[in-house]
């Protein structure tokens, strides 16, 4: 049991009443990627959680002129679908590519990782090198933080116990500045940063006229490289200026040492780091590696019931059918579907959205259901692995599943419910996914069993089955 009282404001005046009542002696819950994990070890423990992810008004990214406004609840997800941030915002667009794995991002949204305040999140760094503001809302009304003074120690801010982060306003990239983000972390997917650089440079031809340059995961917050960019003023981009650039580097830092790297390993490699994204930048590469079609695992369903508001009772659908969870309001979703509703066939494999073994589908949404409140699921639909099948074609397996059999794909079988909910959900939203993107798929998904190649085999053989099917008509026929 990690809280004992739960409110799920239905508007932005409710939820500020509570914020004003509960203080400091309750959080804010809306992703749950960090607050759930928090919770469960302990850190900043709660006996009361404020769920916000009824505030639809929120959630969104939209091109504002001179600013593009990311709102309170607007996701990792919701920027990479953004043609917005896809022209105007690319350095916050590859920070959202690093994030965790699909099922996170489906969830965690972009204020949450600025109010957890780690130097090592993602999103941070290219907010502060691109520039932009943040708007605090409370009972008293707004007030307007600069971005870089929002942060004012280790996972500390200037927002108050009863204030809520409504907007994100972020200042696009104009037509003579290039920008790009660069992370190196321990591995592919869910990595945290050892090092994380953003640079925003704006040119005069082929003078860089002003940089801009972020540095995540060296202090206590994030560092801006002021001798690296006076380096870079009123001198062309070549080969000089960016050694001087990665050189100077380091009168910025004195960096911290932990588990993912010592200091001196970060001293080098953030130099290195820093050459690297100037010379893309001027190669015209920065978008070097951002596909042209972002995995989501969304399919972005409306929400299934209309119930009034939480009073404790769960009512959902599940698996197609109406169910009510009594009893699991202070439980994870997880545990809720395991311990209420009987379905079972989801796993806990870590409980910190690490494994993708609990991986189900909220309104569409892959999520880890380890890291969602269980409240978050009222009036919503919910497809579990014992569902799957139904959610298809209603045959008793569906194609992925087949594919799973004939390619020897399981093994102790732990894993694949969460390995199958992500693989059919990227069949789901694409028609013919290529290797890299069934890749994309399951890295949020850990098998220990196998190394993935008949996985990632049945994966591929289900999407050719399901491609073929799909151009074959039927019998009655409606083509002209």
């Amino acid at each position: 049991m990690l809280w004992q009282h739960y409110f799920q404001p239905r508007s932005v005046a409710r939820a500020l009443a509570l914020l004003r009542e509960y203080g400091d002696a309750a959080r804010i819950v809306s992703g749950g990627t960090d607050v759930l994990v928090e919770l469960s070890r302990e850190v900043k423990p709660t006996q009361t959680l404020i769920d916000i992810t009824e505030l639809r008004e929120l959630k969104y990214v939209r091109n504002d002129g001179d600013r593009i406004a990311i709102g309170g609840l607007a996701t990792h997800n919701d920027v990479l679908a953004s043609k917005a941030c896809a022209q105007r915002a690319l350095p916050l667009v590859q920070a959202c590519v690093e994030v965790g794995a699909p099922q996170i991002r489906t969830r965690a949204t972009i204020a949450g990782n600025l109010v957890t305040a780690s130097p090592a999140n993602d999103t941070i760094v290219p907010l502060i090198a691109m520039g932009g503001e943040i708007v605090l809302q409370s009972v008293d009304g707004e007030r307007v933080v600069d971005i870089a003074e929002f942060f004012t120690g280790f996972r500390k801010t200037q927002m108050r116990a009863d204030e809520l982060l409504r907007e994100i306003r972020v200042r696009p990239l104009a037509a003579g500045e290039r920008g790009l983000f660069l992370k190196l972390g321990l591995r592919r997917a869910q990595a945290i940063s050892v090092i994380s650089v953003a640079v925003v440079l704006s040119f005069d031809g082929a003078v860089v006229s002003e940089g801009r340059i972020a540095l995540g995961c060296l202090a206590p917050t994030i560092v801006r490289a002021r001798n690296a960019e006076a380096a870079l003023a009123g001198k062309p981009l070549n080969a000089q200026t960016m050694a001087s650039a990665a050189a100077a580097v380091l009168e910025d830092i004195s960096p911290i040492g932990d588990v993912r790297g010592s200091a001196e390993y970060r001293r080098l490699a953030v130099s290195a780091l820093l050459e690297r994204g100037l010379q893309r930048i001027a190669d015209d590469a920065c978008a070097e590696g951002v596909p042209d079609r972002h995995v989501l695992l969304d399919t972005g369903e409306e929400p299934a019931l209309t119930v009034k508001e939480f009073d404790g009772t769960v009512v959902s659908i599940v698996n197609g059918k109406r169910a009510e969870l009594r009893g699991a309001c202070r439980k994870t979703l997880l545990n809720a579907l395991r311990e209420n509703a009987g379905l079972t066939g989801s796993k806990e494999g870590c409980a910190e959205g690490e494994c993708g073994a609990c991986t189900v589908w909220l309104d569409g949404q892959a999520v880890m259901s380890c890291l969602v409140p269980a409240a978050q699921a009222h009036g919503h639909s919910l497809v579990t692995i014992e569902g799957l099948a139904a959610s298809h074609n209603g045959k008793p397996l569906h194609p992925l599943q087949q594919a799973y059999i004939e390619h020897g794909a399981v093994q102790c079988g732990f894993c694949i419910p969460g390995m199958l909910m992500a693989g059919a959900k990227l069949l789901q939203e694409c028609d013919a996914p290529t290797l890299g993107q069934h890749q994309t798929a399951i890295s949020g998904n850990i098998c220990r069993c196998t190394g993935y190649r008949k996985i990632l085999d049945a994966m591929q053989d289900a999407a050719q089955q399901m491609t073929a099917h799909r151009a074959v008509p039927d019998e009655v026929g409606t083509r002209a």
